[in-house]
């Protein structure tokens, strides 16, 4: 009798051991696609920025609010400029508009911008992307230029944890950029405070 349960178990068993094998092996091919598509789309907007020579350091705009975003085009969707972390040896694309499915080709402005002071991007937990944010210590330097070719230089001044659903605490605070991704479960954000490095 106890054979006849064990067998099923085992089948089970070794069942759900490949389901997650294949798991695994499906979201490690989907974070190097996706590696491999923002480096081809940041190749395609860093040749569109507008550099005239070498990067202008930026000042902030009181009145960036009210003015229209400028941005570049490539393959369908629109670029506001391109995010460098050197601590983590990543460069971004970042898109204009996030929503679910851009997330999964390159970082996302989620609100704000960089001449306002309050730029805010939301980024996918792919290795390639966003998934190593938790790494950055105080003081990592971070840089974004926008299309016009203005340079923001920022410094790591916070990393913290927040609940998947504290919204209003993400863009709360006098920070001139906020990185966030989710935690592996989705559940939690972590999230990147910066100030303007002057």
């Amino acid at each position: 009798m106890r054979n006849k349960r064990g067998i099923p178990l085992m089948v089970s068993g070794v069942l759900l051991i490949f389901c997650a094998v294949a798991l695994v092996g499906y979201n490690t091919w989907e974070d190097r696609a996706a590696g491999a598509d923002v480096q081809k789309i940041l190749r395609q907007v860093e040749a569109q920025i507008a550099h005239g020579g070498a990067a202008q350091t930026a000042v902030l705009d009181e009145d960036a609010e009210t003015q229209p975003l400028a941005a570049v085009a490539s393959g369908g969707h629109s670029y506001l400029g391109v995010l460098d972390i050197p601590a983590l040896g990543l460069t971004f694309p970042i898109m204009s508009e996030w929503s679910y499915p851009n997330l999964k080709l390159s970082p996302c402005r989620y609100r704000g911008s960089a001449a306002g002071g309050d730029l805010i991007i939301a980024g996918h937990n792919y290795e390639s992307h966003f998934g190593r944010l938790k790494n950055l210590e105080l003081g990592d330097l971070i840089t974004y230029t926008d299309v016009d070719g203005s340079l923001y230089s920022y410094e790591v001044s916070d990393v913290v944890i927040l609940d998947g659903s504290a919204v209003a605490e993400m863009s709360a605070g006098d920070w001139d950029l906020t990185l966030f991704t989710c935690t592996v479960g989705g559940r939690q954000r972590v999230t990147v405070r910066c100030d303007l490095d002057e």
